[in-house]
């Protein structure tokens, strides 16, 4: 789920999900139309910025900010217009019209603009600032802040007539990340992800290294990998100091922050067949470049995992789908481990529909005090307008097949919202819950003090169902994981400083069970 929402907000960022921003190919209008009132955004962009003609979304943010395109923020979005163009040269306009109180269906055949919120009146816009944006890196799963993106200065819409003209005359430059003195990016190249998409890809983390690691030259370290919700990315890792928990008997610790960003979104670090080998890539290419460029405990019992949310979910699967190369996952908050409740819906349920409950009553998709404050048909609505990349469609293109247009299947029907129950069908390769059921007789005795899973029982997104689920499940088949339900907790009031202090603790305890330390903090035995 989510990691830190838009930092305005501080709730995790990344709730988990499924599913996808439908693109419609639009053509691009060669005469600009002019209408009454100021409903129209006239967008083109200069050859110094893009020297070719493009393809690819269009967009138009709306807010009171200073920069309409750092948003959306989930929780109070604002109005956005977009659309789809094909070979659109520099220096020509595009008109993106903004819908008016009076326009009915079939008034007027126009390019068609994707625009949220669905309801928006053309009206409501005067006195916002207006910014636009070209997704010139569709690799980038940012639309408004991704490197190399183009966008215009922001100006305030007045209420005159005629287009309002906007040159996108500037690009989104690369995020400065430069090592520390505890902290290194490491950049592993990916033979297996470069040979699925055709393209140079590399697994990223961020290395942060434990107080006695320049000054004990022969000591080597067990490692912790964390990998973040949805929105954590590299620069979240990169930590001015060691990495230091009071473990309270010696044990330091190598950490080792991921990177799950993709095109499409959160791989959490699953095959698929859109995001490619992730796993894979991470196991048999990423932990043995890392054991020969750091001093790590080459050995699975020195290896641990952890994560919030989407991060959650990752450590989780991870532990599961390779049960012998880590020796336990601590996840938090994890999106849905039971595909019967994700976040309330039973996708295993014939009719079932992602927008309202079988009662008819509307779904939530997010809560605050107990109240809900986002609905999925609008959340859906707003990543439709944003395209590829964002929440619904991160977790659609892990869980779904590729469609005969390249694209992740679509598990839910975007203007209905009834679930695709073949699409649902093929989701079961990755519900945990069920795989764990299918495979005890063979992963019990791997897993054994392995599983340990936290969750509050007032989960801003609803994920509380699911994990209670799971503790059912696992207790029924005899296992000793921990999976606790924390009452009165919600996604970002679980994670109280008792339990980010407890989970290396616990971690280090378990590895002193298993590798002993011999007077200068090595483990006995323990080689590269």
């Amino acid at each position: 789920m989510m990691f830190q929402l838009h930092e305005k907000i501080r709730l995790p960022l990344d709730f988990p999900l499924l599913i996808a921003a439908a693109v419609i190919s639009v053509a691009t209008a060669s005469s600009p139309t002019t209408v009454e009132g100021q409903t129209q955004f006239s967008v083109r962009f200069t050859r110094e910025v893009h020297p070719r003609p493009f393809s690819g979304r269009v967009y138009v943010y709306f807010s009171r900010s200073e920069e309409p395109r750092r948003g959306p923020n989930w929780f109070r979005p604002e109005p956005m217009l977009a659309m789809d163009v094909e070979n659109l040269p520099p220096g020509q306009s595009v008109e993106l019209r903004a819908p008016e109180s009076k326009d009915r269906p079939g008034d007027v055949q126009r390019p068609a603009t994707l625009v949220f919120p669905k309801g928006l009146d053309a009206r409501s816009l005067a006195g916002l600032k207006a910014q636009a944006v070209i997704r010139f890196n569709p690799l980038d799963r940012e639309v408004g802040t991704g490197t190399g993106n183009g966008f215009s200065a922001a100006a305030v819409v007045p209420g005159g007539e005629g287009p309002m003209e906007l040159v996108v005359d500037r690009t989104v430059g690369a995020a400065a990340i430069a090592d520390t003195g505890w902290t290194k990016v490491f950049k592993v190249p990916s033979r297996l992800l470069t040979e699925f998409h055709g393209r140079p890809v590399e697994l990223v983390a961020a290395v942060q290294l434990p107080p006695s690691y320049g000054t004990s030259p022969e000591r080597r370290y067990p490692v912790i990998f964390e990998v973040p919700g949805f929105g954590g990315a590299l620069r979240h890792g990169m930590k001015g100091t060691p990495y230091s928990p009071a473990t309270g008997n010696g044990v330091e610790f190598i950490h080792v922050f991921l990177d799950p960003n993709c095109p499409l979104g959160h791989h959490v670090f699953a095959d698929s067949e859109n995001n490619g080998p992730v796993g894979r890539a991470l196991v048999e290419e990423f932990l043995p470049a890392l054991d020969l460029k750091f001093r790590t405990i080459a050995s699975p019992a020195a290896r641990f995992l952890t994560g919030h949310s989407s991060g959650g979910w990752s450590s989780l699967w991870l532990q599961v789908t390779y049960p012998d190369v880590f020796n336990g996952t601590w996840s938090t908050a994890p999106d849905p481990v039971d595909f019967r409740d994700f976040q309330r819906i039973d996708l295993s349920r014939v009719g079932e529909n992602m927008y309202v409950d079988p009662a008819g009553a509307r779904r939530p998709l997010a809560r605050v005090g107990g109240k809900p404050i986002l609905w999925y048909d609008d959340f859906a609505r707003m990543e439709d307008v944003l395209g590829p990349g964002g929440q619904l469609h991160s977790f659609e293109a892990v869980f779904s097949p590729r469609g005969s247009d390249g694209r992740p299947r679509l598990i839910w029907e975007r203007e209905t919202g009834a679930v695709d129950a073949a699409v649902a069908e093929t989701w079961k390769r990755y519900d945990i819950r069920l795989i764990l059921e299918e495979n005890w007789a063979t992963l019990g005795p791997k897993l054994a003090g392995k599983l340990h899973v936290f969750m509050g029982d007032q989960d801003t997104f609803y994920l509380e169902g699911a994990t209670k689920l799971l503790k059912g499940s696992l207790e029924k088949l005899g296992s000793d994981a921990v999976v606790e339900i924390h009452p009165g907790a919600d996604h970002s009031t679980l994670m109280t400083e008792q339990l980010k202090a407890r989970i290396p603790r616990e971690m280090s305890e378990r590895f002193l069970r298993m590798m002993p330390q011999d007077g200068a903090g090595n483990p006995i035995g323990a080689g590269r």
